[in-house]
């Protein structure tokens, strides 16, 4: 489940306003193109020459006195933590005596004068934080960086963390205090585990302390809400939605005073049909907070961030087509458990088709799922030719890309072996063409320029062998081979819902490719549910 932690603090006190630069992976340059990848990245700004000798000026002196006194109030705040936290039981919540309750405000106190100390001088709550029996989960957003814990030390509320940052010196102590929802990463049920751990709290009449959960899952750059995870409303209980604004552009940390936001949206209480939907209920929810923060909602999620963002040799173009494929097969259920075995399994068959082709009815045996609108619109991403079949090699390769986004020599090679040729082992550059296009979810791409650079001694051909030799000597031979004019920037003519020219919404950073058609999704406009 995801959220800010105490291990989020943590970081936070050691140094990350230091400058706006520091914050690794959410202040990376984004392109105003409206890619996939976009929506999780941040935007770097242009720093002028004097900004940038006030920011070298302001690191070697006023930094290091904001580090130590953050550090300090860490370590002084850690003794309350350990003497409250004696003898308690994670099972049972102890009556709030009245010492329990000096420590907390002794604690919310020192965060706050930590909080102070690392720029955020001013800190504008509104609306009314509900009660725990009113409603016992909190729904934050956007979730961008790691100062979004501001709220979570300023409440005191629980959290959803990683088991082992109980372990960590000091800091375990304080998250200890907050009394977490551990997740352990060793535990093949913990997932299940924590989301009826969430369940027991929430439904425990606000005997608990309040939850605090970022649904998005990971950290995006404010642009837009992406699609919400349902841990946080598999209860099906009321919560109140929080949306965190920064007024002002938190761009030098040490040179400024940084302003943050918080807004208490009225509690939103679920239907029964949000009550036997959680995705529905996720997505009201959404649709209210987007509304509250005047920014579109999108369709991507946590698992299109790890595919758009995934570090492997083939990175996907702003246009790519796999992104919705990789929707409709989570939707359908066909993502597998044993990702190698069974993509092993199906470029054999698919190898032994030596190209045949497959309708829809073909295609729906093969998978062994029944016809549906889902699955006719995954068939229709690979219907280049409009003729209602489709080659099941180019499936595989897709749902390779999708299953190991990160693992490119591996696809090729899977994608080399249902190609190749029996008599030498090689493919031409036609096939080179297909699967690459395949790869990489576009409609057209002009491979000649890398087929030619691989197959040096001009034989038509080329082997996996040459291809993962070249590839090893040349890792960027995406970028520089496959060049930005030739990698389908006419877009997948065949994605169902796409929006032809859709255009960017707000700030050119985040498009709205929320579906149009219902079947594709119980969520859509039009189940919002409307609340007086």
């Amino acid at each position: 489940m995801p959220s800010v932690g105490w291990s989020g603090v943590k970081l936070a006190a050691i140094g990350l306003w230091s400058s706006g630069i520091t914050l690794s992976g959410v202040m990376n340059h984004a392109s105003p193109s409206g890619s996939p990848a976009d929506k999780f990245r941040g935007r770097r700004p242009l720093f002028s020459i004097f900004v940038s000798i006030q920011i070298a000026l302001m690191t070697v002196t006023l930094f290091p006195i904001r580090l130590f006194l953050a550090a300090f109030m860490m370590l002084l705040a850690w003794p309350f933590a350990f003497i409250a936290s004696v003898g308690r039981n994670e099972m049972v919540v102890e009556p709030q005596s009245l010492w329990r309750k000096f420590v907390d405000v002794a604690l919310r106190t020192i965060m706050r004068v930590m909080w102070f100390a690392g720029g955020f001088h001013w800190m504008t709550v509104k609306g009314r934080q509900a009660l725990p029996a009113e409603a016992p989960i909190l729904t934050l957003g956007p979730h961008s960086s790691y100062f979004d814990a501001i709220p979570v030390t300023m409440s005191m509320s629980s959290i959803v963390m990683k088991a082992e940052s109980k372990d960590i010196p000091v800091w375990g102590t304080l998250i200890k205090y907050i009394r977490p929802v551990f997740v352990s990463r060793s535990d093949q049920d913990s997932r299940k585990k924590t989301v009826e751990e969430i369940k027991r709290r929430a439904q425990s009449g606000g005997e608990w302390p309040q939850i605090m959960i970022f649904p998005e899952g990971t950290c995006t750059n404010r642009s837009c809400l992406i699609t919400y995870k349902p841990g946080a409303f598999i209860p099906a209980v009321p919560v109140q939605p929080v949306v965190i604004k920064y007024p002002n552009k938190m761009v030098r940390k040490q040179t400024q005073h940084n302003t943050i936001q918080h807004l208490f949206l009225p509690v939103y209480t679920p239907s029964e049909e949000e009550k036997n939907n959680p995705a529905l209920f996720a997505h009201n929810v959404r649709h209210l907070m987007a509304k509250a923060l005047d920014i579109p909602i999108t369709d991507y999620s946590f698992e299109d961030c790890q595919l758009a963002m995934a570090e492997g040799q083939l990175r996907l173009p702003v246009d790519t087509c796999l992104l919705e494929f990789a929707k409709l097969v989570r939707r359908l259920g066909l993502k597998p458990q044993n990702v190698e075995k069974v993509l092993q399994e199906f470029g054999n068959r698919a190898r032994k088709m030596e190209g045949e082709k497959l309708g829809l009815e073909a295609f729906a045996h093969y998978l062994d799922v029944p016809v549906s609108d889902m699955l006719r619109d995954i068939f229709s991403l690979f219907n280049e030719q409009e003729d209602n079949m489709i080659d099941i090699r180019e499936y595989v390769i897709a749902l390779s890309v999708v299953c190991r986004p990160a693992k490119t020599l591996e696809t090729m090679k899977l994608a080399f072996r249902m190609f190749e040729a029996e008599e030498d082992g090689a493919i031409t550059v036609a096939e080179l063409a297909c699967i690459l296009k395949t790869a990489l979810g576009v409609a057209d791409l002009d491979v000649s320029r890398l087929f030619v650079a691989i197959d040096t001694e001009d034989t038509g051909k080329l082997t996996f062998g040459k291809f993962r030799s070249f590839a090893e000597h040349h890792p960027n031979f995406s970028e520089d081979y496959l060049s930005t004019d030739n990698t389908g920037r006419n877009g997948c003519p065949h994605q169902p819902n796409a929006t032809p020219n859709a255009k960017p919404q707000t700030n050119g950073f985040c498009p709205d490719f929320s579906p149009r058609d219902n079947h594709h999704d119980t969520t859509t406009d039009d189940s919002v549910k409307k609340h007086n």
